[in-house]
């Protein structure tokens, strides 16, 4: 080979390489470009939601706020914790879903205080939030998109057979501690009317606490309501009820509860009177399930918060990310979270729990 062939044959080998670099930088150039394109995609955004309770002291809400942060963390969702300041509170409530839309965020979970938060979710919903009601339903249901709850009509339901079931006949003289006698809020009268039911007892407007007649039958015999309180369900609101109603009926033999903080402080009311009355309520927390293994509470109907929460944060997740939406539970219109009836002392035809069951699957 002459040195003027090998020249020609050196500068096509590099003119070849140079070529092959560029189709290689190119192919990289394009890989990166569609790599961003995708990072930048509505796909790819850090879903962020709110969980709005109704405070942030009642260990109930504690424990739901709780399940909703690990349930956020395992999804990688961003979840801002907000509340009411205290049973009542709705203002806090509706400046908390406020914020809520001001942010931009694609959901919301609430324990809807009372109808005077509806607008205030609707606006939301306008604006394309998912909102989810968690363990009180709003009213109407149609408010919010889909409710996660107990069935707090069956969990009034099953205190009130417990209770009949234990009087044996004897005259009934009732003492009904409820959240609110100003607002109208569905846990408060589905507790409250389904355990007059369950006691056998009819009611009047089903929606409407305090409405029924006061004396009359129940399942096992005769029956007196002393009356309703409201205790804005709290310990010291339990406490002060009880004393009200104690000086009205001093032979009162059963107290319904809105929840087991108003039981405690039902129990050191009658105790202090020394009355031996018997204590029914709802919610099923560690707290309260000790009361029941010691005697303060005869049964307590347990529901599942942490369940309430995680199925929420899923829900909007999948929502997002899958385009699917929650169903309710058949014959509901609500998705049904579940309640069991827990007492250590059972009461024949009346399905329950025992104690152990009940520690072992409490909250707080």
């Amino acid at each position: 080979m002459t040195k003027r062939t090998l020249r020609r044959s050196t500068k096509i080998a590099v003119i070849a390489a140079i070529g092959a670099s560029s189709l290689l930088l190119a192919a990289c150039s394009s890989s990166s470009s569609s790599s961003t394109a995708s990072s930048t995609t509505p796909a790819a955004k850090k879903i962020a939601v709110s969980l709005i309770t109704k405070d942030s002291t009642n260990p109930f809400f504690v424990a739901m706020q709780g399940g909703a942060k690990k349930a956020a963390a395992d999804l990688g969702v961003d979840i801002t914790i907000a509340s009411g300041k205290a049973e009542g509170d709705d203002a806090g409530q509706i400046a908390a879903i406020e914020n809520a839309i001001s942010a931009k965020q694609q959901g919301i979970l609430i324990t809807p205080m009372s109808t005077g938060v509806n607008d205030a979710i609707k606006k939301a919903r306008a604006a394309g939030l998912f909102v989810i009601a968690l363990d009180t339903p709003p009213d109407p249901a149609s408010t919010v998109d889909i409710t996660f709850a107990t069935d707090n009509r069956q969990a009034g339901h099953l205190i009130g057979q417990y209770a009949a079931a234990k009087l044996g006949g004897k005259k009934a003289v009732i003492a009904l501690l409820d959240i609110f006698n100003d607002k109208i809020v569905s846990v408060d009268y589905n507790r409250d009317q389904g355990f007059l039911e369950g006691m056998g007892i009819p009611v009047n407007d089903p929606k409407k606490n305090g409405d029924e007649a006061k004396t009359g039958k129940y399942s096992g015999g005769a029956y007196k309501i002393c009356g309703n309180e409201a205790t804005g369900a709290n310990e010291e609101g339990g406490r002060t009820g009880m004393e009200k109603l104690l000086v009205k009926c001093p032979d009162i033999n059963i107290v319904y509860t809105i929840n087991e903080p108003t039981a405690a402080g039902a129990s050191a009311a009658l105790k202090a009177a020394g009355s031996k009355a018997m204590i029914v309520s709802v919610d099923g927390g560690k707290a309260g399930v000790e009361n029941v293994k010691s005697g303060i509470i005869a049964a307590t109907s347990q529901q599942y918060p942490l369940k309430m929460a995680s199925l929420g944060v899923q829900a909007i997740f999948d929502l997002i990310t899958k385009g699917t939406k929650p169903a309710v539970s058949p014959g509901l219109d609500f998705f049904n979270t579940g309640v069991n009836l827990i007492t250590a002392n059972p009461a024949t035809g009346v399905e329950s729990k025992d104690v152990q069951f009940g520690l072992d699957n409490a909250w707080g």
